[in-house]
């Protein structure tokens, strides 16, 4: 088990403790840990608020409501899982949508573009 395995375990909290004190101590030290932080996918993960495998593996940044524990009740724990993933999915589909909702103004004002440049001549759609 590597330095890492044993940072990962106490997770975002060590990592950011050890990055504060690299600076500290002299900053291009701080700046290596960043760039380790950064290539290593962790920093993506905080930033993003997505989940790597490192921390679902752990448990303890699955939600913000401090892991995905059972509650005990196992109605509720489905139903918890239920809302959770239709909300994923939503966010997903609200995503795309988005996608969509860019592509089509692109579209538009490129074809916009297009036909100013039709009307007026290459040259003095550029110009305007």
């Amino acid at each position: 088990m590597g330095i890492t395995s044993k940072i990962d375990e106490f997770g975002l909290v060590a990592w950011i403790t050890i990055m504060v004190l690299a600076f500290a101590v002299a900053w291009p030290f701080g700046l290596v840990v960043l760039a380790y932080l950064a290539f290593s996918g962790r920093l993506k993960t905080w930033v993003k608020g997505g989940k790597s495998d490192m921390f679902k593996a752990r448990g303890r940044w699955h939600s913000p409501c401090g892991g995905n524990r059972s509650s005990g009740n196992a109605a509720f724990d489905e139903y918890k899982e239920e809302t959770l993933k239709r909300l994923e999915d939503e966010q997903n589909d609200f995503h795309s949508f988005l996608d969509r909702l860019r592509q089509a103004k692109d579209k538009a004002e490129f074809d916009q573009f297009m036909a100013d440049r039709r009307d007026n001549g290459p040259g003095e759609a550029a110009q305007a």
